[in-house]
């Protein structure tokens, strides 16, 4: 991707067409990042749909462009409903359960409700769940509140069938979303009690935040030892955390994080990052962990990444 879509506004040689074409980029980039990951879970695949959002924007006749901002969420949109193809034959030959590539956010998305809830683990995980269209259509009207018009044109449906199918993935969506937000308290006592279990050894403080219905998912592509297939249970998920203490070779460290907008453990092991735990917290106990060890998706926690709408 040229240099000018990372945050700066510089001229590009070759004059003002250039020059407003990147400004017009660099402005909305955040927001078509977030768009690409929101429809595809994953930062470098959403790069790749930036990368090629922008050839194809240099090429437009801006002259001819009502609205720039809808204009590149369209393209943005058709790139990323073309790579999920591609993304939804990789995951059938993935090793293990497949998680969402955890993004290191900051306390901004937080505030913002919406974004947060719509970019956590727990939502990423439920968005998998609908067909490539109707992710765009929930993407674009429930969280950008693009019209119907404007995500007709970027899914290439009529506005009436649009509506229809947003209909039907709110419904669906609906059905399986968490429940509630967690408190700034309820999320400092899960926390604090993950620490105390990795410092102290004081698993009962862990097991009295967990949920005695508690799903634990984990991800390790293959190429880290994580946990085959959901792990639900209070007292399972403990001993399985008790284990993965006691097989470390090394020195264990947590450090609380925000990962896509929510609560979140970063390990790490003799000081190197070793993986991702973030949280799902309904009525003040822990209800999901996603816990990411696959280092191809801890590329990212290392900064934060801006995610706006």
């Amino acid at each position: 991707m040229s240099e000018r879509t990372t945050g700066t506004t510089e001229p590009l040689a070759g004059g003002g067409r250039m020059d407003s074409a990147t400004e017009a980029f660099v402005a909305h980039r955040n927001l078509l990042f977030t768009v690409a990951y929101e429809m595809l879970g994953s930062a470098a695949d959403a790069e790749d749909v930036l990368q090629e959002t922008w050839l194809r924007w240099v090429g437009v006749d801006l002259a001819t462009v009502r609205d720039q901002r809808a204009y590149l969420v369209r393209i943005a949109t058709r790139q990323a409903l073309d790579r999920l193809r591609t993304l939804a034959r990789r995951k059938e030959s993935y090793v293990g359960p497949w998680l969402p590539e955890p993004l290191l956010t900051a306390p901004d998305v937080a505030e913002d409700v919406e974004l947060a809830e719509s970019v956590s683990m727990s939502m990423m995980l439920v968005l998998e769940t609908l067909g490539p269209t109707e992710r765009a259509v929930f993407v674009l009207r429930e969280v950008f509140e693009l019209g119907y018009d404007e995500i007709a044109e970027a899914v290439d449906k009529s506005p009436a069938t649009v509506r229809q199918i947003a209909h039907r993935a709110r419904a669906h969506v609906a059905e399986r979303r968490p429940r509630g937000i967690a408190s700034p308290g309820e999320t400092r006592a899960a926390l604090q009690a993950f620490q105390r279990a990795v410092d102290t050894g004081d698993l009962q403080s862990l097991f009295d935040i967990l949920a005695p219905d508690v799903v634990a998912l984990g991800d390790g592509g293959g190429v880290k030892q994580a946990i085959p297939r959901p792990i639900v249970g209070a007292g399972k998920v403990v001993r399985l955390f008790a284990a993965g203490l006691n097989a470390a070779d090394g020195a264990v460290s947590v450090e609380p994080v925000q990962v896509n907008g929510g609560p979140a453990l970063l390990l790490r092991l003799d000081g190197e990052v070793e993986g991702i735990v973030a949280m799902r917290i309904e009525d003040g106990l822990i209800t999901g962990l996603y816990v990411v060890r696959n280092p191809e998706k801890l590329a990212r926690v290392d900064r934060e990444t801006t995610l706006s709408r």
